[in-house]
């Protein structure tokens, strides 16, 4: 069966909305080519010796995997001179990466986490990259944080790559959630399933549960309410999975529905929560929100958030919309 290569896709989607700018297909590309070169070093493991500590600390003061620097690297040297870009900003840099000088300034902002739940890497466990993208305000420089902070909800396009037994490459350009699978022999992203759509009810969350100690109130409340089962208020039992890889637990969901969950807790409390609003919480929200989910902090919805700072954290609650809409209601009565 011939199936469409990512460039023809939007190719022929543009012929169908002529207003999706040529520059953003274009832009979506070259994050794709960025990422069948991540995906060829995650391949080749220890024999290309990419395993293991880099010996440094990222901006959240992180310690560094060698594929996190790696992976950071190859994003910004794919896209820096495509002249499609004003800035890019990484979850691994403390500021903007600004276009250099020189090279042609374009219009657009892109934003990414290069390697999400690098953790797993050393265990051969699926791995990802999340990106968003943003249009520059006018008047404003991509090297200046300001031009950054604006709510998910003006992201013109989001997605994420899954390094796993298949690399996939789901995304989002505003209308719908469409998934593309690397065909390795011909190094071309391909379409394997158009409009993904999550259940509104689920029967699995997604939760670390080593952290339940340092839980608030209403997501105690929430998760005992799951794992009471059938003999609970929610009459049904649940499965609980939980990857540590943000991709890797929101691609699932978005396969087959569910609810993750990343909640304030006593241990980050000071820093506003462990994922970034940015880089993570506002892509993921983003495609789940178009393939019929919700996405919340329990208090707020998550693509309403102004931003205050590059690297600004926040609550994640997002899957299946009745879930999400009962953990939200948990907080509200709190």
């Amino acid at each position: 069966m011939s199936r469409l290569s990512l460039s023809r896709y939007l190719t022929e989607t543009r012929r169908r909305q002529p207003t999706l700018d040529t520059s953003l297909c274009q832009l979506v590309e070259g994050v794709a080519e960025a990422c069948k070169a991540i995906a060829a070093a995650i391949g080749k493991g220890g024999l290309a010796g990419v395993l293991g500590e880099a010996g440094s600390d990222n901006v959240q003061g992180e310690a560094q995997k060698k594929l996190d620097v790696i992976s950071n690297q190859v994003l910004l040297d794919t896209n820096s001179h495509s002249g499609l870009l004003a800035g890019m900003a990484s979850e691994e840099m403390e500021v903007p990466f600004p276009i250099p000088e020189g090279a042609p300034q374009g219009k657009y902002l892109l934003l990414f986490d290069p390697l999400d739940g690098s953790s797993n890497i050393d265990v051969n466990i699926s791995v990802g990259t999340i990106f968003s993208i943003l249009a520059c305000p006018d008047g404003s420089n991509g090297a200046h944080e300001s031009a950054y902070l604006q709510a998910g909800s003006r992201q013109v396009a989001a997605g994420y790559v899954v390094y796993g037994p298949a690399t996939q490459l789901v995304l989002t350009l505003g209308a719908g959630v469409h998934s593309f699978t690397l065909d390795r022999e011909t190094g071309t992203f391909l379409l394997t399933q158009e409009n993904l759509r999550i259940p509104e009810e689920t029967r699995e969350f997604s939760i670390n549960m080593s952290n339940q100690r340092f839980w608030e109130a209403p997501v105690q409340r929430y998760v005992a309410e799951l794992q009471a089962g059938k003999t609970g208020p929610r009459g049904k039992d649940y499965n609980m999975r939980w990857v540590g890889s943000m991709v890797a637990d929101v691609h699932r969901i978005l396969t087959r529905g569910g609810v993750f969950l990343y909640p304030l807790d006593s241990k980050m409390q000071d820093k506003g929560g462990k994922l970034r609003l940015l880089y993570e919480a506002n892509p993921m929200s983003l495609l789940v929100e178009q393939a019929g989910g919700a996405a919340s902090t329990g208090r707020q919805p998550i693509l309403d958030i102004a931003p205050g700072a590059l690297h600004q954290r926040v609550p994640v609650i997002l899957g299946s919309r009745a879930e999400v809409a009962r953990a939200v209601a948990c907080h509200q009565e709190a």
